[in-house]
């Protein structure tokens, strides 16, 4: 009888240690397919972020486009009042820069 009992605990333990291979080997499955889905995530928005900055620069850069335009025509305009304001700017930087 008691070498009835130890084979019955011996299957026991050994299905039982199947199960929890098989649990463990389960959970890693899933856990690699989730670093998969948050890889993916992770590169659409890189992508995502990719494209707005992108956006945003051009923006920009057609903004500082437009901006110099303006000085332009404002320069060609006014040549006086350019004169006095770069007068008046380089007066001031000195001013600050030479302070002791």
């Amino acid at each position: 009888m008691a070498t009835a009992n130890s084979k019955t605990t011996a299957n026991n333990k050994e299905t039982e240690l199947e199960a929890s291979k098989a649990a463990v080997s389960e959970a890693y499955e899933k856990l690699m397919e989730a670093k998969n889905h948050f890889k993916t995530a992770a590169e659409s928005a890189g992508v995502d972020i990719k494209n707005d900055a992108t956006e945003h620069f051009q923006k920009g850069r057609d903004k500082a486009g437009d901006f110099t335009q303006q000085a332009t025509n404002y320069m060609k305009d006014k040549p006086l009042a350019t004169m006095g304001i770069a007068f008046a700017a380089g007066f001031i930087a000195s001013k600050v820069l030479s302070r002791k």
